[in-house]
Protein backbone atom coordinates (compact mmCIF):
# COMPACT_ATOMS: atom_id res chain seq x y z
CA UNK A 1 0.00 0.00 0.00
CA UNK A 2 2.74 2.50 0.82
CA UNK A 3 4.94 1.87 -2.10
CA UNK A 4 1.17 2.19 -4.37
CA UNK A 5 0.93 5.39 -2.60
CA UNK A 6 4.07 6.53 -3.12
CA UNK A 7 4.38 5.52 -6.96
CA UNK A 8 1.00 7.31 -7.27
CA UNK A 9 2.20 10.74 -5.55
CA UNK A 10 5.66 10.63 -7.73
CA UNK A 11 3.55 10.69 -11.00
CA UNK A 12 1.42 13.47 -9.40
CA UNK A 13 4.44 15.22 -9.13
CA UNK A 14 6.19 13.87 -12.38
CA UNK A 15 2.65 15.02 -14.40
CA UNK A 16 2.70 18.69 -12.78
CA UNK A 17 6.62 19.32 -13.24
CA UNK A 18 6.51 20.29 -16.86
CA UNK A 19 3.53 22.56 -16.47
CA UNK A 20 5.21 25.00 -14.32
CA UNK A 21 7.32 26.62 -17.01
CA UNK A 22 4.16 26.63 -19.37
CA UNK A 23 2.07 28.45 -16.59
CA UNK A 24 4.71 30.66 -15.85
CA UNK A 25 5.03 31.67 -19.54
CA UNK A 26 1.33 32.21 -19.73
CA UNK A 27 1.09 33.98 -16.86
CA UNK A 28 4.19 36.27 -18.27
CA UNK A 29 1.90 36.74 -21.63
CA UNK A 30 -0.98 37.86 -19.99
CA UNK A 31 1.46 40.54 -17.67
CA UNK A 32 2.62 41.79 -20.84
CA UNK A 33 -0.10 42.15 -22.96
CA UNK A 34 -1.92 44.23 -19.46
CA UNK A 35 1.87 46.27 -19.48
CA UNK A 36 0.92 47.27 -23.17
CA UNK A 37 -2.11 47.71 -22.75
CA UNK A 38 -1.65 50.40 -19.96
CA UNK A 39 1.38 51.47 -22.51
CA UNK A 40 -1.20 52.20 -24.95
CA UNK A 41 -3.78 54.19 -22.57
CA UNK A 42 -1.22 56.16 -21.12
CA UNK A 43 -0.10 57.22 -24.94
CA UNK A 44 -3.38 57.69 -25.81
CA UNK A 45 -4.16 59.85 -21.93
CA UNK A 46 -0.78 61.82 -22.98
CA UNK A 47 0.08 60.78 -19.09
CA UNK A 48 3.59 61.60 -18.14
CA UNK A 49 3.07 59.80 -14.64
CA UNK A 50 2.05 56.51 -16.60
CA UNK A 51 4.25 56.74 -19.19
CA UNK A 52 7.42 56.74 -17.32
CA UNK A 53 6.38 53.82 -15.62
CA UNK A 54 5.99 52.23 -18.86
CA UNK A 55 8.89 52.82 -20.01
CA UNK A 56 12.47 51.12 -19.18
CA UNK A 57 14.66 53.82 -18.40
CA UNK A 58 17.28 52.11 -21.12
CA UNK A 59 14.09 52.75 -23.35
CA UNK A 60 15.78 52.68 -27.38
CA UNK A 61 12.38 53.66 -29.43
CA UNK A 62 13.26 54.27 -33.30
CA UNK A 63 10.21 55.47 -35.41
CA UNK A 64 9.62 54.79 -39.03
CA UNK A 65 10.73 57.92 -39.91
CA UNK A 66 13.95 56.81 -38.66
CA UNK A 67 14.03 59.24 -35.61
CA UNK A 68 15.51 57.84 -32.19
CA UNK A 69 13.90 58.68 -28.49
CA UNK A 70 15.43 57.34 -25.51
CA UNK A 71 12.97 57.38 -22.41
CA UNK A 72 13.06 61.21 -21.97
CA UNK A 73 12.34 62.33 -25.16
CA UNK A 74 9.64 59.60 -26.19
CA UNK A 75 7.63 61.17 -22.77
CA UNK A 76 8.27 64.82 -24.32
CA UNK A 77 7.07 63.74 -27.69
CA UNK A 78 3.78 62.08 -26.43
CA UNK A 79 2.77 64.79 -24.01
CA UNK A 80 4.23 67.69 -26.23
CA UNK A 81 4.66 66.52 -29.95
CA UNK A 82 2.96 67.93 -32.77
CA UNK A 83 0.04 64.59 -32.39
CA UNK A 84 -2.73 63.57 -30.08
CA UNK A 85 -2.68 59.35 -30.05
CA UNK A 86 -6.07 58.60 -30.78
CA UNK A 87 -5.91 55.02 -30.96
CA UNK A 88 -3.80 51.87 -31.41
CA UNK A 89 -5.63 48.96 -33.47
CA UNK A 90 -3.77 46.16 -33.31
CA UNK A 91 -3.99 43.95 -36.79
CA UNK A 92 -1.68 41.78 -35.52
CA UNK A 93 0.55 41.56 -31.95
CA UNK A 94 1.94 38.43 -30.88
CA UNK A 95 4.10 37.56 -27.79
CA UNK A 96 6.68 35.18 -27.81
CA UNK A 97 9.08 34.66 -25.00
CA UNK A 98 12.95 35.35 -25.60
CA UNK A 99 13.98 33.81 -22.54
CA UNK A 100 13.95 34.69 -19.10
CA UNK A 101 12.48 38.37 -18.54
CA UNK A 102 12.19 39.34 -21.96
CA UNK A 103 9.56 39.21 -24.27
CA UNK A 104 9.09 40.05 -28.05
CA UNK A 105 6.21 41.71 -29.33
CA UNK A 106 5.77 41.60 -33.14
CA UNK A 107 2.98 42.65 -35.53
CA UNK A 108 0.81 44.92 -37.21
CA UNK A 109 -0.82 48.27 -35.80
CA UNK A 110 -2.91 51.20 -37.03
CA UNK A 111 -1.51 54.19 -34.79
CA UNK A 112 -4.63 56.72 -35.50
CA UNK A 113 -3.80 60.15 -34.95
CA UNK A 114 -4.77 63.49 -34.76
CA UNK A 115 -2.59 67.02 -35.34
CA UNK A 116 -2.78 69.49 -32.70
CA UNK A 117 -2.68 72.51 -34.80
CA UNK A 118 -4.42 71.50 -37.74
CA UNK A 119 -7.08 69.13 -36.58
CA UNK A 120 -5.92 66.74 -39.58
CA UNK A 121 -6.46 63.32 -38.81
CA UNK A 122 -2.87 60.49 -39.60
CA UNK A 123 -2.97 57.08 -39.71
CA UNK A 124 0.61 55.50 -39.55
CA UNK A 125 0.05 51.27 -41.02
CA UNK A 126 3.34 50.03 -38.98
CA UNK A 127 5.36 46.35 -38.76
CA UNK A 128 6.82 46.09 -35.18
CA UNK A 129 9.06 44.62 -33.11
CA UNK A 130 9.10 45.48 -29.77
CA UNK A 131 10.72 44.29 -26.64
CA UNK A 132 9.45 43.96 -22.71
CA UNK A 133 11.59 43.69 -20.33
CA UNK A 134 10.94 42.21 -16.44
CA UNK A 135 12.68 44.98 -14.15
CA UNK A 136 12.04 44.44 -10.79
CA UNK A 137 9.04 42.12 -10.83
CA UNK A 138 7.15 44.86 -13.54
CA UNK A 139 7.44 44.79 -16.98
CA UNK A 140 8.62 47.58 -18.83
CA UNK A 141 8.97 48.78 -22.67
CA UNK A 142 12.79 48.11 -23.58
CA UNK A 143 12.51 48.66 -27.43
CA UNK A 144 10.32 49.42 -30.28
CA UNK A 145 11.36 49.65 -34.05
CA UNK A 146 8.65 50.11 -36.95
CA UNK A 147 8.22 50.61 -40.48
CA UNK A 148 5.35 52.10 -42.30
CA UNK A 149 3.56 49.56 -44.36
CA UNK A 150 3.12 50.81 -48.04
CA UNK A 151 -0.70 52.13 -49.07
CA UNK A 152 -2.19 49.51 -51.91
CA UNK A 153 -1.23 49.79 -55.08
CA UNK A 154 -4.51 51.42 -57.09
CA UNK A 155 -6.13 48.87 -59.20
CA UNK A 156 -5.74 49.34 -62.41
CA UNK A 157 -8.90 48.69 -64.72
CA UNK A 158 -9.59 46.07 -66.95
Amino acid sequence: MKISLLFAAALLLAALAPAAPAATASASMVAVTAADDERCAATQAGDRARLAASYSDDLHYAHSNGKIDNKSSQVEGVINGPNIYEKFDYKDRTFVPAGPGVVLMKGRVLVHMKNKTTGQKLVNDLNYLAVWREENGTWRFLAWQSCKNLPPAPSTPK
